[in-house]
């Protein structure tokens, strides 16, 4: 009787310790969400984010839209309301033309031929827009990320590429990053836009980072 007692009283001190540590731990959790050091905000930030996702694929995903400006060679905008916005602004997915109106870098060489090639391609016109559906469809400053297929059927995304008035950006992975970067290789081997005459340092600084084996001057 007596071991049978201190049996059932060895296993109620372990039930009563483990409902006091959970009890313990509960409360650490809540004093630390209380001052911050856990943030429930990133989470409801992923959550959010994979909700707009979802928003831009049903609103915006295989719709035709017309351009209404030409930011730059690889940026423009559409007739469709964003939030506050009056127009939905696209970054093409996968490529990057030389900058016209930065800041930082002024205006680069043939930027200004490229933001006229895209303009005389799309401006005015009805475009189609998709989404790459393994990626996100926002970037870093709420741009919509597109591939923008003209009304002739060819993707403006391409043919700034294979004409020679836009790298292939190799900086951030998509769907078709494998193939815009055979297109760059063969408007170097043609020489075709800004590759007849482009040097090394006038290339952008994260083409620069990467050393590629370009074919520029030396």
């Amino acid at each position: 009787m007596i071991r049978k007692k201190k049996s059932n009283y060895a296993m109620s001190s372990r039930s009563r310790a483990a409902i006091i540590g959970a009890c313990v731990l509960a409360a650490v959790v809540l004093i630390l969400l209380d001052h911050g050091a856990i943030r429930p905000g990133w989470v409801q930030q992923v959550k959010s984010g994979a909700g707009s996702d979802a928003r831009d694929f049903t609103r915006y995903h295989g719709g035709v839209f017309n351009v209404v400006k030409i930011v730059d060679g690889d940026t423009i905008d559409i007739d469709a309301r964003d939030g506050r916005h009056g127009h939905t602004r696209i970054r093409l997915w996968g490529i990057d033309t030389p900058e016209t109106k930065s800041d930082r870098y002024g205006v680069m060489y043939f930027g200004p031929e490229a933001a006229e090639f895209t303009k005389e391609l799309a401006f005015g016109k009805p475009v189609t827009i998709y989404l790459d559906e393994e990626n996100r469809t926002r970037g870093r400053y709420g741009r919509l990320l597109a591939y923008v297929q003209l009304p002739d059927k060819r993707f403006l995304n391409e043919l700034l590429v294979s004409e020679g008035y836009a790298y292939a950006d190799t900086r951030f992975r998509h769907s078709l990053y494998h193939k815009y970067q055979q297109l760059e290789a063969a408007a170097r081997g043609a020489r075709k836009g800004l590759w007849q005459g482009i040097t090394r340092d006038q290339l952008p600084q994260w083409l620069q980072r990467h050393k590629p084996k370009l074919l520029v001057d030396k």
